[in-house]
């Protein structure tokens, strides 16, 4: 396999940090860019030590002057709390961070994948959403900064590509949890597990029939890559998500029994434009990419659960791909709950 150099926009977030963690162990030189508006240190802090990785802080709105091979663009706040605090510099990473990441592209000439989102799709009134699936988004809802955010930025791609002969790959990332999931972004999974560790209450929207389909991080992670490494002429948008899909209040049922918590579950009103349903296609990633998720939800919660019960307790949280300290977790977790 030839070394390559691959920048990382985001590496410090959730997502980047496993997709930087997965390149090194492959044997690449990566290039972890991050501002850390959502990402964290903590999250990197053990690949520093790592003479292939290299960590630059920089905001992707401005113009980056590196040389790479390959480019992963996941720059972007993804849960609502965070892209809905300032909503005009949502807008402004999935814009102007795209035409700059594609500039880069374009005169490095290095491939570049956009991580796009399910959010695209709105609240679908096309059930499961297909790639074809032109979405149903409110623009002037408090939602839109990221949903059209995210859609113009695949305008940009694909423009660029026809335009400009970029070399480039579109995925769109539905519903993903694992191992250094930020605790207070909002995000359901993490949400739910961290209420049921500390006997809170746990917060339901609606009455919580609304369905989402869970992806574990390290099947996503595999996806990327696959993505990355087929062939010029797979430019996407391809979704990568899990296809089975499961009401969000059966999500916290089965969060409540995997950690045994005796927390109640209450209901709150849907916030403005939440959608109803939420689950991908992936018929094109079975085809295209031979991918398609394989770590079971509850494997997946357990993972996820470990890491937060170890980061509670100030230990150090075990990492999304170790097995063994997964399962170290897990046995903490049935002693601390």
């Amino acid at each position: 396999m030839m070394r390559k150099r691959v920048l990382v926009t985001g590496g410090a977030g959730f997502l980047g940090s496993h997709l930087c963690e997965r390149l090194l162990s492959t044997g690449h030189d990566v290039l972890c860019v991050d501002n850390y508006f959502t990402g964290s240190k903590d999250n990197i802090l053990h690949l520093l030590a790592d003479p292939r990785f290299e960590v630059l802080r920089h905001d992707i709105t401005f113009p980056l002057y590196v040389e790479v091979d390959e480019i992963y663009n996941l720059a972007c706040p993804a849960s609502p709390v965070y892209y809905q605090y300032d909503p005009v510099q949502t807008t402004k990473v999935s814009v102007l961070g795209s035409i700059n990441m594609l500039g880069l592209a374009k005169r490095v000439g290095a491939r570049i994948l956009q991580a796009s989102t399910s959010e695209v799709y709105g609240d679908p009134t096309v059930h499961p959403q297909p790639e074809e699936y032109r979405g149903n988004v409110n623009p002037l809802g408090p939602r839109g900064c990221y949903d059209e955010g995210k859609r113009c930025a695949e305008t940009l791609f694909f423009d660029y590509a026809r335009q400009h002969r970029v070399r480039i790959r579109v995925v769109r990332i539905f519903n993903t949890y694992g191992p250094r999931l930020n605790a207070s972004d909002g995000r359901v999974v993490s949400n739910f597990i961290v209420q049921a560790l500390r006997g809170d209450d746990i917060t339901i929207y609606g009455d919580g029939g609304q369905t989402r389909a869970f992806c574990y991080v390290d099947d996503l992670i595999d996806g990327l890559m696959a993505m990355m490494g087929a062939d010029d002429d797979v430019t996407g948008p391809v979704n990568l998500g899990n296809p089975h899909e499961i009401p969000v209040l059966e999500l916290a049922e089965r969060i409540l029994a995997l950690t045994g918590s005796r927390s109640r579950i209450i209901r709150k009103p849907l916030p403005v434009d939440d959608p109803t349903q939420r689950c991908p296609e992936i018929s094109r990633a079975r085809q295209l990419l031979k991918w398609e998720p394989r770590i079971d939800l509850d494997e997946g919660l357990r993972r996820t659960i470990a890491y937060f019960v170890q980061k509670m307790q100030g230990a150090e949280p075990p990492r999304a791909s170790n097995d063994d300290l997964a399962r170290a977790g897990a046995a903490a977790l049935r002693g601390a709950v």
